[in-house]
């Protein structure tokens, strides 16, 4: 109905159909209507979400041990780092202390805050975590020596020794609490005001700050704001959460004199806006380059039949992306990667379809590329998988938009070009000359794929940030810090505070600091936070060392439930070769934990490493199940089975070649090229089919119209090659590269092995539009 209704409306007439009723025409108009609603609709719930996630195994073990993590302690944070001129200005001059309560206690009552940890809250909470337990140990120590008394006296003592008895009952309970007392307050009264107070909390005799609170004053001069985000936090809420924390900072009074917020949160949500503005921006220029490529080949007599191709597109595309909307699934990186590609090679089926002829293998090369793409289901990484199963359907939604069009408006004619028999020029090569072509392409895309177990995958997590501002401010809050990422060990049993469970962290830290302290910078630990109880503490010691340091601090490294322990340590931004090797050392160094109790390794880093081997270890299975999908749509779909075997051939050659290429050049492939099998099945298929097709029939034009698609087909990679994101960048400028060894491997292909003369039996009958034609697509 929505084919007719067009015709109506474009005024067509056919000879050969009855006029329709006024009001099926009307019905079938209020139809394009709604769809045409529904499509605006969908893509008005589009959004972009690059969250961390995104590029991590999802399912995967580590991931969820990440989330339970962060649904415990909250997410990775949002790093304030505030510089003073002099040294501890911030916190030893009292407007300025104030100041920077008020301006913690804010950011912890900004929408989606787990937690908030900084300098001046710790001082506060602990400074009122004291004066309480100082009221209650006093409070406690003369209810002792009262009931002590008062027991005495009943027993007949006199006041001289009800006295005795009272000071005995006391003494007993110094013993408990009065060491503990002198070690944690050596500095009189706690409160704020106090600047003994603070400089005996925080620092050191030489004025340096304390081991345990370098996770919130890393120098002298620098204080740093801790904001962890809730669990399960999407890309739009923590944009919002980066932009309240910047706005709060500013509005602070603070005056410091230099201020830098940044953290995964931060720099996530600006590489989702860098793909919400590049969307639209690479989407019109990919549009305006392909449909000027297909605009200015004179492949057909009508100029404007010749933008039906890329109009074709931009409905499949829009189809698309609707679809998600309405599923209200967030578009990940690669959709900045999906318009471009989809435009480019998209708009070649639809170009095929609209001219006479090759039908079927139109549509077969379609299915066949639709499968490659559709492999990348495979991969672990989500936002792979999303970029594949969107070009797959992208694909089957321009081909089905193509053949309306076509039923709609008929065939386009092609331009009037001279007669060349091409099939001549393939037969006038000796067989030698084919043997010896066709066996150095075979040894060149040898040499690719034996190279792809070899090639390294760029897995540094700061490359997928390239070239943003964000990443600059990322690398000098690592500077200072000393580190950039968290990895976690966390220590899990039925009660965390036992005295083996506190000197098993005691331990370990020791361990991991003196064996790896170059690498691994502890942030804040379950006995780093206790370390005044001592070596040996009992379990006394320990619920009374507990009670003393406020609950603020205690849930940033123990469960509420007391099940589990948290120890951070800080990393550096490396390849994840080098983060793998590191952690395998981690795991070696620890000591056994004690009896009942487990212990496991948390963090990104953890999952982003257990993510690369995943796809380091299927990158050959990825690449040939795209290529094996491809080849049995082809035998299944095409008449000849030769055409198919020589398109299977065409692509292994052709990604063998890109594979060289990638060696030689940079000798690494990233997350989205890893899979350039996959990625080089659509145009290769394609190729290898059409001009099979046109080889046979000797018709230049499907020569010259295949060499058009793929000119398009590279333009329309080679506009991501604008991204301001260096991974899309490279991918863009890799799957050109592609293209053009998928034409060539296709033309070396027929070269050597040309295929045999048309039969009767493959011509076609009149075409719709008029033109006698012979059915290519056959």
């Amino acid at each position: 109905m929505i084919l007719r209704a067009l015709r109506r409306l474009t005024k067509r007439r056919w000879s050969w159909r009855r006029p329709r009723p006024p009001g099926r025409r009307a019905g079938a108009v209020v139809l394009v209507v709604v769809l045409a609603g529904l499509v605006a609709g969908g893509l008005a719930q589009v959004r972009i979400d690059t969250g961390i996630s995104s590029f991590l195994p999802s399912g995967d073990s580590a991931y969820e041990a990440l989330e339970e993590k962060a649904a415990s302690f909250g997410g990775d944070p949002v790093v304030v780092l505030l510089e003073s001129a002099q040294p501890r200005e911030l916190l030893l001059e009292k407007t300025k202390l104030m100041r920077l309560l008020r301006l913690e206690g804010e950011l912890s009552q900004l929408p989606d805050v787990a937690a908030v940890y900084g300098p001046a809250t710790v001082l506060n909470q602990t400074a009122g975590a004291s004066q309480n337990l100082l009221a209650r140990i006093s409070g406690r120590r003369d209810a002792l020596r009262n009931a002590a008394e008062h027991r005495a006296k009943q027993n007949g003592a006199g006041d001289a020794e009800a006295a005795a008895a009272g000071d005995a009952a006391v003494a007993r309970f110094d013993r408990r609490y009065g060491a503990l007392l002198a070690r944690g307050l050596p500095a009189g009264l706690p409160t704020l005001r106090n600047p003994g107070f603070v400089e005996t909390v925080l620092y050191t005799e030489d004025g340096q700050p304390k081991p345990q609170w370098r996770f919130v004053l890393p120098t002298d001069r620098t204080v740093a704001v801790l904001v962890r985000p809730r669990q399960g936090l999407d890309q739009a809420a923590a944009g919002r959460l980066s932009d309240a924390v910047r706005a709060t900072v500013d509005k602070s009074a603070l005056d410091p004199a230099k201020v830098t917020v940044t953290g995964v949160p931060v720099v996530t949500s600006a590489l989702t806006e860098r793909a919400q503005r590049e969307l639209p921006v690479l989407g019109a220029i990919a549009a305006f380059a392909v449909g000027l490529v297909f605009f200015v080949a004179p492949w057909s007599r009508r100029r404007r039949a010749r933008l039906r191709p890329v109009l074709v597109a931009l409905i499949g595309t829009a189809l698309t992306l609707a679809a998600f909307g309405w599923l209200q699934h967030p578009l990940s990186l690669g959709v900045v990667a999906f318009l471009p590609i989809l435009l480019g090679i998209g708009s070649d089926f639809p170009f095929y379809l609209s001219q006479p002829g090759h039908r079927r293998r139109a549509l077969v090369a379609a299915l066949a590329a639709a499968a490659g793409f559709g492999s990348l289901a495979l991969s672990p990484l989500p936002f792979v998988r999303e970029l594949g199963l969107a070009l797959a359907a992208g694909i089957v939604a321009t081909v089905g938009i193509a053949l309306g069009m076509r039923r709609l408006f008929g065939a386009v004619a092609p331009a009037r070009t001279p007669y060349v028999d091409g099939r001549g020029d393939l037969l006038r090569a000796r067989v030698w000359q084919r043997v010896v072509v066709l066996a150095v392409a075979l040894g060149l895309a040898g040499a690719g794929w034996a190279a792809l177990p070899q090639l390294d995958i760029e897995s540094r997590p700061d490359e997928l940030a390239r070239g943003l501002p964000e990443l600059e401010a990322a690398r000098y809050a690592e500077d200072v810090l000393g580190s950039s990422g968290e990895v976690s060990i966390l220590l899990r049993g039925k009660d965390v505070l036992q005295p083996e469970a506190l000197r098993w962290t005691r331990q370990a830290e020791e361990r991991l600091v003196r064996q790896h302290g170059d690498q691994l910078h502890p942030i804040v630990t379950t006995s780093g936070l206790l370390q005044f109880l001592g070596d040996k503490p009992t379990v006394e010691q320990i619920q009374a060392g507990v009670e003393l340091m406020p609950s603020y601090l205690t849930s940033a490294v123990i469960r509420p439930d007391n099940n589990v322990a948290l120890m951070s340590f800080g990393v550096e931004l490396r390849e994840l070769d080098q983060q793998r090797a590191l952690l395998a050392e981690v795991r070696t160094t620890l000591p056994p934990p004690p009896k009942g109790y487990e212990v496991e390794l948390v963090g990104l880093p953890v999952a982003a490493v257990q993510g690369l081997d995943a796809v380091s270890g299927g990158r050959s299975l990825i690449n040939m199940v795209g290529i094996a999908a491809a080849g049995l749509v082809l035998v299944i779909g095409l008449r000849r089975r030769a055409d198919a075997g020589r398109a299977v051939l065409t692509i292994l050659l052709a990604t063998g070649w890109v594979l060289a290429l990638a060696w030689g050049v940079s000798g690494s492939l990233n997350p989205l090229t890893v899979a350039i099998g996959s990625l080089t099945t659509a145009t290769g298929c394609e190729f290898a089919v059409m001009l099979a097709g046109a080889g046979r029939r000797r018709r230049h034009w499907l020569w010259r119209g295949v060499a058009t698609a793929a000119v398009a087909g590279s333009v329309g990679y080679l506009i991501l090659g604008l991204s301001g994101v260096a991974v899309l960048r490279e991918f863009g400028l890799l799957l050109a590269a592609s293209v053009v060894c998928s034409y060539l491997a296709a033309v070396a292909v027929l070269w050597a092995l040309p295929p045999r003369e048309a039969s009767a039996t493959d011509h076609s009958d009149q075409g719709r539009n008029g033109v006698k034609t012979m059915e290519v697509a056959r």
